[in-house]
């Protein structure tokens, strides 16, 4: 690794500002990526909807570019590994090379990793470094423990606005469609897709799909590769390595002239040592005689001070021995403590056997491991199982359901033009006759007459219910009016929805109207 390339200034940075470093590097180097991501995503894309569309499945080929993703990440990323160490490939290396590289760690990606919140800070570990078994799971460990947090919100927050740049370009047609028009096109659009939706939809929202995916995805790579690139500078201290060089490479442009003094003084220094070796002593001359006879020898002072002989002194030896006794200088000392006499020993306790536990860890471990993959599993078996039930249906094949058939009342409702005399026994003749839709007709027609008398108000022929009860509100009484949309309410029920009211009801409502408007028993 060329540390002295770098075309990056490499610092400790914090998790997001090394996100920040990672969408420089797409930006500088988006012709770089961007050509060769369309040269590939684009055959990719056409070919699985002319799939879809043979096997009347298009929705499929939109499930597929998504899943595909992990294949296609690898063109920004090997473009802007190459690019941080000064070597950008050209669109040709970068297509060549993604027919050999890191195909085994993508099996990981398309299968049980494919889910991985962190899959961007991944990614770099695996196909850059080349790691394989305990080593790459300890580089994961390392790299990814102290930032799994962040690239797992990089993750969600690439995928939201990658939907919610799906969900602008479907609105951005609804922009040309006169304001008039919109509310008509939008529930004419909601209508055409809910119940069957035509293939031209589908391809569109495919589309719509692969261009948002096309300006978030490689911004999602450089992120990840900047937290890569953060978590190594922080761990392997790069950034003092590539000082130091820069320090090695600078001293040593200045140091060759002195590197070359210190060669002619080291050439020089031999000869001056031999010239003075060569050189004979010089005689000695009668002052340097008169000044060595003149100076006396140095004498012991140790016999002048004490003398010849040594006396054992008993007493100063005794202060010596005292001395040492002393609780201050004497590192050694003496510790009493109470016990009981007769104290009965006790066994210590032994531990309480708890192997039975590692079993159960062992459960939890696995469980804790592999829970959610095996959830996954089941549910995909659950889906396999049942493809006959819900295949057809997501293919649209499976017919509308028939509505149920309704019993409609086909005698007709024959309503004099002029209203009897006695309005509760006609209508209690008519319930008793078993024609109920009759006998509620013709109470809701004279509760209309009275209401139209009592309101002041003069109806239109063909008056819709609606309009009776706009109608109704002018009545001075709060009873009149409550008891004219209770009228009405019954009749809406029998003639709309066939819920007749009970004998009980009927004559509990005819009672009220006879006694509220007056009507002549």
């Amino acid at each position: 690794m060329r540390l002295e390339q770098m075309t990056v200034h490499l610092r400790a940075r914090s998790a997001w500002e090394a996100v920040e470093l990672g969408f420089a590097l797409v930006r500088q180097h988006a012709a770089a990526i961007w050509k060769p991501w369309l040269l590939v995503t684009v055959p990719v894309l056409v070919m699985l909807n002319v799939i879809g569309w043979a096997i009347d499945m298009l929705w499929l080929a939109g499930l597929l570019m998504w899943w595909l993703k992990p294949v296609f990440d690898r063109i920004p990323l090997f473009v802007i590994s190459r690019a941080t160490f000064g070597a950008t490939p050209s669109v040709r290396e970068t297509l060549s090379a993604q027919l050999h590289w890191g195909w085994k760690p993508l099996l990981h990606y398309l299968t049980w990793r494919r889910f991985s919140p962190a899959r961007s800070l991944f990614m770099p570990i695996e196909l850059l470094e080349g790691g394989q078994g305990a080593q790459q799971r300890e580089r994961r460990r390392v790299l990814g423990g102290a930032v799994y947090g962040n690239a797992a919100l990089l993750t969600f927050t690439c995928l939201y606005f990658q939907a919610a740049l799906t969900i602008a370009c479907v609105f951005l047609i609804l922009m040309f469609v006169p304001f008039d028009y919109l509310p008509e096109a939008m529930r004419a659009g909601w209508s055409l897709v809910a119940e069957q939706p035509p293939w031209w939809t589908q391809v569109a929202f495919n589309v719509f799909a692969w261009l948002a995916m096309t300006v978030v995805e490689p911004f999602f790579v450089g992120g990840g590769f900047g937290l890569y690139l953060n978590r190594r500078t922080q761990i392997e201290a790069w950034d003092v390595e590539i000082a130091f060089r820069k320090l090695r490479a600078r001293l040593a442009a200045t140091a060759a002239p002195f590197a070359l003094v210190i060669a002619l003084l080291g050439a020089w220094l031999p000869v001056v040592r031999a010239q003075e070796r060569a050189a004979p002593p010089a005689p000695p001359t009668q002052e340097a005689g008169k000044q060595e006879a003149a100076t006396p020898p140095t004498l012991p002072t140790l016999p002048i001070v004490f003398g010849d002989a040594r006396v054992e002194d008993g007493a100063f030896r005794k202060a010596v021995d005292k001395a040492y006794t002393d609780p201050l200088l004497n590192s050694k000392r003496t510790q009493v403590t109470w016990e009981k006499r007769n104290k009965a020993k006790k066994d210590p306790e032994k531990p309480a056997d708890l192997s039975w536990l590692a079993g159960f860890g062992v459960v939890f471990a696995f469980i804790a491991e592999w829970g959610l993959w095996i959830i996954v599993g089941l549910l995909v078996l659950a889906l396999l199982a049942t493809m006959r039930h819900w295949l057809p249906w997501m293919r649209g094949a499976l017919g509308r359901r028939k509505p149920l058939p309704v019993e409609v009342e086909s005698e007709a409702l024959l309503i004099p033009e002029q209203l009897p005399d006695n309005v509760p026994a006609e209508a209690r003749r008519l319930w008793s006759q078993g024609k109920p839709r009759h006998a509620l007709a013709l109470l809701y027609r004279a509760s209309v007459e009275s209401m139209a008398q009592r309101a002041d108000v003069s109806l239109p022929p063909g008056a819709t219910e609606s309009e009776c009860l706009r109608a109704s509100r002018r009545m001075p009484d709060n009873e009149d009016r409550n008891l004219f949309a209770r009228v009405v309410r019954v009749w809406q029920y029998a003639a709309y929805a066939q819920q007749l009211p009970t004998q009980d009801d009927f004559e509990t409502l005819l009672a009220s109207l006879q006694q509220r408007y007056r009507w002549a028993a």
